[in-house]
């Protein structure tokens, strides 16, 4: 199925994102990836879902798949706060650029991600960073789980509302902690 995206009249060429409709999806390729990171963006403390927020499903998975997390704008004290010390401050253009440069070995030393997770971008950068992702960083795989259709991510949710992003991120949280 090929998804829109959801910002009106933008283009984003021949090669598009795979549309998860399943978490089953997302899951499998994360399960895949040796060295996975996580981007997290404001927007993840400042959407509600219920009775979380997107920032608590971004702990579970990186907790899961043993991830370190990339807390963009001021929200790396949210993370702290909630316990997790694995967060590290970084602009999203400055962790874009550097998952580019081939000869970056990682916040960890490990050498470069395979996979990066994209969630709480505010929608017009997630499409600028993706793109660029896409073209200038071919070994690495993008996962958007936000909730508007990232076309620029090597897979990406459809667009759907604030109930079905909910249950789409809980199924992804409880599936890999049962890994």
């Amino acid at each position: 199925m090929r998804s829109e995206p959801w910002q009106t009249a933008e283009i984003p060429g021949p090669v598009r994102a795979l549309t998860i409709l399943k978490p089953e999806v997302a899951v499998s390729a994360i399960n895949r990836s040796k060295h996975p990171i996580l981007v997290v963006g404001h927007e993840a403390v400042e959407t509600e879902l219920e009775d979380a927020k997107p920032i608590d499903y971004a702990i579970r998975i990186a907790d899961s798949i043993g991830a370190q997390v990339v807390a963009t704008a001021h929200i790396v004290g949210e993370f702290i706060g909630r316990g997790f010390k694995k967060a590290y401050w970084m602009s999203i253009l400055d962790i874009v650029n550097r998952l580019k440069d081939p000869s970056w070995g990682g916040l960890d030393g490990k050498g470069q991600y395979d996979l990066a997770l994209f969630m709480g971008i505010p929608y017009y950068m997630g499409w600028v960073t993706l793109s660029s992702l896409k073209h200038y960083a071919p070994n690495l795989k993008t996962i958007s789980i936000d909730r508007f259709h990232q076309p620029h991510a090597t897979w990406s949710f459809p667009n759907i509302t604030l109930k079905d992003w909910r249950k789409q991120l809980e199924a992804i949280a409880t599936q890999l902690e049962r890994k």
